[in-house]
C-alpha cells in the first residue's frame, strides 16, 4: 500500500517511497494520531523530520499548516525521493533536505517541532539525539520507537509527556520542562493511549 498525505491541504495525494526496507514509513493511523495531537500547534511552526526516510512526517506537517519544513536523512537516495515528492507537492520554497546523518546535521536545525524516527535497530540513536535536542528551545520533541526499546522520562530540559501506542509501535512526546503553566504541571503525568493493534 502506498503512502498518502492524510489530511491538509495536500490530503489525499500519494507520495514515492522507496522499494524494500531502506526506510520505515510511519504507519498511516500513527501518523494521524500524532497530527490530532499537535492540530493546534502545526500551524506557523518550523517542522525538522530528522532520520526522514521519504519524508511523509514532514510533508504532513506543511500540509497541515507548518511554515517550513527540513528533512534530514543520510542515504542519498532516500534524499531524493523527499525532493521529488516535495516538488510535485509545489512545497519546495517551503523545504530544506539535508543529505548527512543526523548527528552531523542536528547543530544546524532550527525547529519548533521536531520528529524523531530512528531505524528501530539504532537504538543508541535515540539518546544521542534526544540529548541533543534536550540542550535546544524546542515546543515540541516526539520520537517514534519499538515498544521494547525504553526510553528516559527526561532528556536534558525535556520531559516526556505522553506516550501513545499502537500495536508494536511508540511514540513518545517530550516538552520543555520550564515552568509553563498549571496545565503544563497536570500533563506531565504520563498517559498510554491505543491507536491500533497491528
Amino acid at each position: 500500500m502506498g503512502v498518502r498525505v492524510i489530511a491538509g491541504k495536500f490530503g489525499g495525494r500519494a507520495l514515492e517511497s522507496l522499494p524494500g526496507v531502506a526506510t520505515r514509513p510511519m504507519l498511516g493511523r500513527l501518523r494521524e494520531t500524532m497530527f490530532d495531537i499537535l492540530q493546534a500547534e502545526i500551524a506557523g511552526r518550523r517542522f525538522a523530520d530528522l532520520y526522514a526516510g521519504t519524508g511523509a512526517v514532514g510533508i504532513e506537517a506543511l500540509s497541515r499548516g507548518a511554515t517550513s519544513a527540513v528533512f534530514v536523512e543520510a542515504s542519498a537516495r532516500a534524499a531524493q525521493v523527499i525532493r521529488k515528492n516535495v516538488a510535485v507537492l509545489g512545497a519546495a520554497d517551503q523545504a530544506q533536505v539535508r543529505t548527512a546523518p543526523v548527528q552531523d546535521a542536528i547543530g544546524q536545525v532550527e525547529a519548533d517541532i521536531y520528529f524523531v524516527g530512528p531505524p528501530y535497530k539504532a537504538a543508541r540513536e535515540y539518546a544521542r539525539t534526544l540529548e541533543a535536542l534536550g540542550q535546544r528551545t524546542a515546543e515540541w520533541v516526539i520520537a517514534q520507537h519499538h515498544k521494547q526499546l525504553e526510553l528516559s522520562d527526561r532528556y536534558g530540559a525535556l520531559a516526556r509527556v505522553r506516550i501513545v501506542k499502537a500495536g508494536s509501535n511508540r511514540l513518545s512526546l517530550y516538552r520543555p520542562t520550564q515552568p509553563r503553566s498549571c496545565e503544563a504541571t497536570a500533563t506531565a503525568q504520563t498517559t498510554d493511549e491505543t491507536t491500533s493493534s497491528i
